[in-house]
């Protein structure tokens, strides 16, 4: 067997890996969320989960139920908020800015310190937010890595007459001393290719097409993997 059909083979098993691990991630949480929210009989892990990733999902359900009973209550209609406020709404025009801050007020006065887990809620109970500290264990956080691995996309992406995301305005300088370099980039399997002929047609977005692609999403399948499984468990 040659070097590449080896390669090939490795790469097949490590994606059949990540999307395995990532799934059972998700059900592990969310059955775990919603025994402990309803007091339900214990979850066992999949076999498929190693230690640091079990313990991962027990940390982050115990964030998540935390959250969930520790609601925080704002006076504000978010569905009416959103049908105001436009894609072309960038934040740059002062004007528009301070209308859209008349009709929809922030829903509460002064500055509220928030520093456990708690749920942000609309007038009607809905919830629009999560605020989860320190839902991530030291194995998940291999994200550092990949950050280090994407700091000259990120460089490079944030422009003096950039868009709402890139604008250097919204961002620190750079130092030496910096552990992450500040930028926004899109990181996606399936890019919708606007502007394009064939907008049927989704690609891999332009950040994971260089040579550390491999590497980046290697870095970060753990930490995908938890963040999936908050996306999976947190009720809307």
């Amino acid at each position: 067997m040659n070097v590449s059909s080896t390669s090939d083979i490795e790469i097949t098993l490590w994606r059949t890996w990540a999307l395995t691990v990532t799934h059972e991630t998700c059900e592990y949480t969310e059955q775990k969320f919603n025994a402990e929210k309803t007091g339900g009989d214990p979850v066992i892990p999949s076999p498929k989960l190693d230690t640091d990733l079990v313990m991962a999902c027990d940390r982050l359900v115990d964030r998540l139920i935390k959250a969930y009973k520790n609601p925080i209550q704002m006076q504000i209609d978010i569905a009416r908020y959103s049908k105001l406020i436009s894609p072309k709404d960038t934040g740059h025009n002062e004007e528009r800015e301070e209308k859209l801050l008349e009709r929809c007020p922030p829903g509460h006065e002064g500055t509220k310190l928030v520093e456990i887990p708690a749920t942000i809620l609309d007038a009607s109970s809905a919830i629009i937010a999560w605020y989860l500290p320190d839902a991530l264990t030291d194995a998940t956080q291999e994200i550092w890595v990949a950050s280090d691995l994407l700091a000259p996309m990120l460089e490079k992406s944030v422009k003096v007459d950039g868009n709402w995301r890139t604008n250097q305005g919204w961002f620190n300088p750079s130092s030496e001393n910096d552990a992450l370099t500040p930028g926004c980039i899109n990181l996606s399997l399936a890019w919708f290719q606007q502007g394009h002929e064939n907008q049927s047609d989704p690609e891999v977005s332009a950040s994971l097409k260089g040579a550390s692609s491999e590497k980046i999403l290697k870095a970060i399948a753990r930490p995908a993997a938890i963040a999936t499984a908050v996306w999976e468990t947190t009720p809307q």
